[in-house]
């Protein structure tokens, strides 16, 4: 049933499928330790999380490079990575994550699911700048925060793809006080009144 969740959506063979159960599976056993979602969502997981996770992928250009940032539980990073070793083998995934035990728990869940990514356990206003073709982020921060980062972190031309829920406008409309930036929203296959925004040209006002 979770195959065909995925295939109604994302293009994926089984090999990829079989990566996103593991993934499953060592986040399911991971998360009693160090909170990585809600209790509550592991019921749904496959829905709120990894299909959620797996269109924030298929929304964003073809890459060189992809940061997520404030990675946490792997979503989307773990997820962008598996489906790039079959789909954008060249792309390279990086993760950042300031929590030394997520960090520890997005190595072993790379190593687990047979993915290359690169971990860096920083602070993501301290890091040095990467220069990213994408950039996304999942329940991390306020939009007008995000821009901050996606103004240190992306190269210019670059896209941060940003999944939002049912208050994104204000969300945006906030934001444009102290950015410029276009702006695509897309509606949420998971849930009807959330978007992922699609953004280019972050400039200061």
């Amino acid at each position: 049933m979770n195959f065909e969740l995925i295939r109604e959506y994302s293009d994926v063979s089984r090999e990829t499928f079989e990566r996103l159960e593991v993934f499953s599976e060592v986040l399911t056993k991971w998360n009693p330790k160090i909170n990585l979602v809600s209790r509550k969502s592991l019921e749904d997981l496959w829905t709120r999380h990894i299909l959620d996770s797996v269109q924030v992928f298929e929304i964003a250009p073809n890459t060189k490079t992809w940061l997520d940032i404030g990675s946490g539980g792997g979503l989307p990073g773990i997820i962008v990575a598996i489906l790039v070793a079959e789909k954008s083998p060249e792309t390279k995934v990086t993760l950042m994550e300031s929590d030394q035990r997520k960090c520890a728990f997005l190595r072993n869940a790379a190593r687990e699911c047979g993915v290359q990514v690169t971990v860096k356990s920083q602070r993501i206003e301290e890091a040095e700048p990467e220069s990213a073709d994408i950039m996304s982020a999942r329940a991390l921060a306020d939009l007008d925060i995000l821009l901050g980062y996606s103004e240190r972190h992306l190269k210019s031309g670059g896209t941060a793809v940003f999944p939002k829920g049912a208050n994104w406008k204000k969300e945006v409309d906030n934001a444009r006080n102290r950015w410029r930036f276009d702006c695509e929203e897309i509606t949420s296959l998971t849930e009807p009144e959330a978007v992922i925004l699609k953004i280019k040209g972050v400039e200061r006002v």
